[in-house]
């Protein structure tokens, strides 16, 4: 395997060396222009790029082409056409022209729009983004691009994500310069998303209707054992989990995706996958990527790979976490404080703009992680709090206290870590901790934002971070652009926001409830579900950020709002329903079947003679009974719930009403189905229970 990786690599990617191979020397060197600096492709050059592209697809066996798009779904979508073309005779030759690789024409009537266009108003395009190689997926070329509506407005998370890249850059670039920096062309934000994810048996899978219908359990009792003594954290990877590593692994490399890092996570079943730093762009993509194939390997190994957030309650969820940094095209990193961090103007300056971000758009950073899903996982000791805060680090904020006292920092020398056991090598220790509660932490020359839910599409998250701290870049500039002493007025203007927006940084235990008291104190905003933080996206402040910096209309984002708002509502319907088929077909009939069994046992006992006892039995058929009779009425308070929705018109309202009504509804319904699911026989109860799910693969 160590042999051919190198050979496997990127096999299956359209890459620059393929380019550099295939592609006439001039038509090569308009192409990086076009990759590197956004250029435009005109025509002439499409169709050569096009030609090339087509014969490398076919001679690895692809017959039909895609343009790989990425809806308001938040998954992938991709319609089909084949290479062939009518020459005459009953023959037909293998075609493909620049205009059908720069634009195609899906459907777009049945994508979630939010409002931007009606059902019958079906035209929509999609362009070529050749920023992001094409590559072979199902013996189908695809190549990635950007949706839109007839009358131009995006449809699609790419858009939005490469135009917040184009308003970083302008911003970044002007701060670069009045750095005196003339060589830096470009600069980008990088992306390494830490993927989490659950295996699962199939057959065991298939047993249950809400993992089938919603991704998730809505009943199950906890197993005697669950994830207390931490010996799955790390631990030696079961031999039928290291098979599909492995095929996942060579998937991924094919396509040009660099798989790194593969483990065991917390929970029973739960596991992780880390890719090396690359373009935000570029990562998005990938990571889309990774999700399609992480299914569909496991299914080749009579697996099911669970993405949502909290598959299982009372064990940990899944996240996926978002590292994300600041580099030139000259291979500098812009978060990497250099031997004397305080004198590192550069650094500070980037760091200060994302400090006033993060502070002054806590809402939209919030924004960009919520889901029906995430809300069960955020805030449960096992992720990071809905509240938005920053940890720095015990040096950098050393730094910082400097900055704002004026006291210049001194520093300090590295400590070498003894570990107190002679045969074991000492080497130096970090410049700081990790704080695994914080939701947007340094980790030294990046920051690691650790909100984002495991089924989340990481483009939303990164064009609003990107957007944000594009905005602060810019009132920089604005005010350095003017200074008559540069360096006097970076230094007093690093100074002052360190002072104004310090309340965003908390260094300690983001789980204590103390936090949350002081964060209140501190002003900061606890929007505990996405219903709460909803309204934040049509906010005037945000919706003049984003309109300003052309990375989306103030169309565009009431049309998100929309589709957020119709999503939840959506998703938590789907799962009420799920629930009360379960109870109905499933669970009361199994029960009524054990309660049964019970009584004619106690009969039978009875028959053979008055004096046996029966005490055991009769308790449990009386217990069982009162909750079947407390199960149906829990059943109709979530109908009833349910129904009501129907009395109110506003979106938001309805959102509101399923949250403070459906969703506790379902929570007390369930709670009468897990506590009947301990005291029924294992033979009577109609599904796999959290111990058959959670260790079931060997």
């Amino acid at each position: 395997m160590e042999n051919k990786v190198p050979d496997l690599f990127g096999s299956m990617v359209f890459h620059e060396h393929v380019m550099k191979e295939r592609l006439p020397k001039s038509t090569y060197k308009t192409m990086c222009k076009v990759m590197q600096e956004g250029k435009r492709l005109d025509k002439e050059v499409a169709d050569i790029v096009a030609n090339a592209m087509k014969d490398w697809a076919v001679e690895k066996g692809v017959t039909h082409f895609t343009h790989w798009f990425q809806p308001m779904t938040g998954i992938t979508a991709e319609k089909h056409d084949s290479f062939i073309a009518p020459a005459g005779d009953g023959q037909v030759i293998m075609e493909f022209s620049g205009k059908e690789l720069i634009q195609g024409e899906p459907d777009a009537s049945s994508f979630p729009n939010g409002g931007l266009r009606a059902t019958f108003e079906a035209r929509g395009y999609t362009a070529w983004d050749p920023t992001s190689f094409a590559f072979i997926k199902d013996d189908t070329l695809c190549i990635p691009t950007a949706f839109y509506s007839y009358g131009g407005q995006a449809l699609d998370k790419k858009t939005p994500l490469l135009r917040s890249m184009e308003a970083f850059n302008k911003q970044a670039m002007r701060i670069i310069r009045l750095l005196g920096d003339t060589e830096t062309s470009r600069v980008n934000t990088t992306v390494g998303s830490e993927q989490e994810y659950f295996l699962i048996d199939k057959d065991v899978y298939l047993k249950r209707k809400d993992l089938v219908y919603c991704g998730r359990t809505l009943y199950g009792a906890k197993p005697p054992k669950g994830q207390e003594l931490d010996d799955h954290y790390f631990g030696a990877i079961k031999p039928r989990v290291k098979a599909f590593m492995h095929d996942l692994n060579e998937e991924l490399w094919k396509l040009g995706i660099l798989a790194k890092t593969e483990h065991n996570e917390v929970a029973p079943a739960q596991h992780e996958l880390a890719p090396v730093f690359t373009t935000v762009n570029i990562a998005c993509d990938h990571n889309q990527v990774t999700m399609e194939l992480m299914k569909k390997v496991a299914d080749r190994h009579g697996l099911v790979c669970l993405l949502h957030e909290k598959p299982f309650d009372g064990v940990n969820g899944s996240g996926k976490h978002n590292n994300w940094s600041i580099s030139t095209d000259k291979g500098a990193n812009l978060l990497e404080p250099g031997d004397s961090p305080a004198e590192n103007t550069r650094f500070l300056l980037f760091l200060v703009a994302l400090i006033k971000a993060v502070d002054e758009y806590q809402d939209m950073l919030r924004l960009s992680v919520a889901s029906a899903g995430n809300d069960h996982r955020l805030g449960a000791n096992e992720a990071p709090p809905a509240i938005v805060s920053m940890f720095v680090g015990e040096d950098l904020q050393a730094v910082l206290d400097s900055i704002e006292s004026g006291v210049e920092y001194a520093g300090k020398d590295r400590e070498m870590m003894k570990v107190g056991v002679h045969v074991l090598p000492r080497f130096f220790k970090d410049t700081t901790d990790r704080n695994r509660t914080s939701p947007f932490a340094f980790t030294g020359n990046k920051f690691e934002f650790r909100m984002l839910g495991s089924a989340v599409s990481i483009a939303c998250p990164n064009f609003i971070l990107n957007t944000i701290v594009a905005e602060e870049l810019s009132l920089l500039a604005d005010e350095l652009e003017t200074a008559e002493d540069f360096t006097t007025a970076a230094n007093e203007l690093i100074r002052k926001t360190v002072i104004e927006h310090k309340r965003i940084i908390f260094n300690g235990n983001n789980y204590a409830d103390e936090w949350v008291v002081e964060a209140e104190k501190r002003g900061l905003l606890n929007l505990k579900t996405t219903v709460d933080v909803m309204p934040y996206y049509l906010k005037e402040k945000n919706i003049a950020t984003f309109t300003k910096h052309r990375v989306l209309t103030k169309e565009e984002i009431h049309s998100r709002y929309e589709i957020l708002v119709e999503n939840y509502i959506k998703v938590i319907h789907i799962e009420a329903l799920t629930m009360l088929e379960i109870a109905k077909k499933n669970i009361l009939p199994g029960v009524s079947a054990y309660v049964k069994e019970l009584a004619e046992t106690i009969t039978l006992k009875k028959q053979i003679s008055s004096a046996i006892n029966c005490r055991s039995e009769e308790g449990l058929l009386i217990s069982l009974s009162d909750m079947c009779a407390d199960f149906v009425d829990k059943q109709k308070a979530l109908e009833e719930a349910l129904a009501m929705a129907k009395n109110f018109q506003d979106e938001q309202i309805v959102a509101e009403h399923y949250k403070d009504a459906v969703i506790p509804a379902m929570v007390a319904l369930r709670a009468v189905a897990d506590a009947m699911e301990e005291q029924v026989s294992e033979k009577y109860w109609p599904f796999p229970t959290y111990g058959e799910l959670l260790f079931s693969v060997s």
